[in-house]
């Protein structure tokens, strides 16, 4: 009878493992901002409501070799989805990836940069163990979260556009109407989403009828594009170090993500082992002329310990620092990752340490 007992338990085990997937398995909410792709990735047909959409989202992303993104919009659009498991936080390794569309730009005249839509990440771990993205939210803190030019609480309000409104177009940069979707924010500013003339359909999700505004708030990162053409014909769009969806092509490594990097709302680590769900939302609020809205772009997620990648965290070590001046000692040499010495390292930056005959990369806070 133990021997019974012990071979129903491992095929027990046995069938738990093979259900987990390595990719999304439920998505629970989908909001884009206007943009773009908005009605067309995913496609909405007359009629749907939200429910339908969200189930359309949740049939592209929960799939092992997806090939067709969903569109975030423009800032603040947002994605939650979960997986069948919760992802273990493996000390010093990276633990996820998002899947984006990012990549490098042959043209472009600094390294890593081309087409990169970063997009801020949340997760969360199902404390109440009732399968449902309703516990507390930690951000991953990326490589810009203590840059003076990152906006935490940033709240930005989209108007519901009047789509029979006399257009305004700039007919040099390919835009049919330079005053389509109004928004403000919290910080002062305003302005428009654009209407470009590569996309006709509406910017504003028609699953969402009776909503005149749409309001998203969360952290802002820095415009990372440069008109490097110097008259809006060619636009490149540069990756930020770290820590952001669809920031760097699937095949960087600095596309995965630590659950280590997680912290609360006060900037303080979350120490987390494991997480169960994903949040990730649009990071900048910028318009690159033709090319439309900055939207970050999700084909899906993985946990990179299920899929045989056992990648060490290259920025695991951060060091904390009373003073910038104090970083120095005499003995321990300090590079950028071009092998340029530095006396004091910028906040959130990665650099290269030799200290004892080894080297490691840290990040300064």
């Amino acid at each position: 009878m133990r021997k019974f007992l012990l071979f129903i338990f491992t095929l027990c085990l046995a069938f738990q493992a093979q259900a987990q997937k390595a990719y999304i398995d439920s998505v629970y909410d989908f909001c884009p901002a206007p943009g773009q792709f908005v009605n067309s990735a995913p496609a909405y047909y007359a009629g749907e409501t939200k429910a339908n959409i969200i189930y359309r989202v949740d049939s592209t992303l929960c799939r092992k070799d997806n090939n067709k993104p969903i569109s975030l919009g423009a800032y603040g659009g947002y994605v939650v989805f979960g997986f069948d498991h919760m992802i273990e936080n493996i000390k010093d390794h990276m633990d996820f990836q998002i899947l984006g569309n990012a990549f490098w730009g042959a043209s472009a005249k600094k390294a890593r940069g081309g087409s990169c839509e970063p997009g801020i990440i949340l997760v969360s771990k199902d404390v109440n163990g009732n399968g449902l993205p309703d516990d507390p939210w930690y951000e991953i803190a990326g490589s810009e979260y203590n840059s003076p030019a990152t906006i935490h609480h940033y709240r930005i309000v989209y108007e519901k556009p009047d789509e029979d409104k006399v257009k305004t177009p700039d007919t040099k940069h390919s835009l049919s109407d330079t005053t389509y979707v109004h928004w403000t924010d919290n910080q002062g500013g305003k302005g428009y989403v654009y209407k470009n003339t590569f996309h006709h359909q509406s910017y504003w999700p028609q699953w969402l009828p009776d909503s005149t505004t749409l309001t998203f708030e969360g952290t802002k990162l820095a415009d990372n594009y440069i008109d490097e053409s110097g008259k809006g014909t060619y636009y490149v769009q540069y990756s930020y170090t770290y820590g952001y969806a669809d920031n760097a092509p699937n095949a960087d490594s600095l596309s995965y993500i630590n659950i280590d990097w997680a912290v609360d709302a006060d900037g303080n680590p979350a120490n987390l082992d494991g997480i169960n769900f994903v949040k990730v939302y649009t990071g900048v609020n910028q318009y690159c002329g033709w090319l439309g809205e900055t939207s970050t772009e999700v084909y899906g997620a993985l946990d990179l310990h299920m899929t045989g990648r056992d990648i060490e965290d290259p920025i695991t070590t951060r060091i904390y620092v009373p003073t910038a001046t104090s970083v120095t000692d005499g003995r321990t040499a300090i590079y950028t990752l071009t092998g340029t010495r530095v006396d004091t390292p910028v906040a959130g930056q990665i650099y290269i340490v030799g200290s004892n005959g080894k080297t490691r990369k840290v990040v300064w806070k």
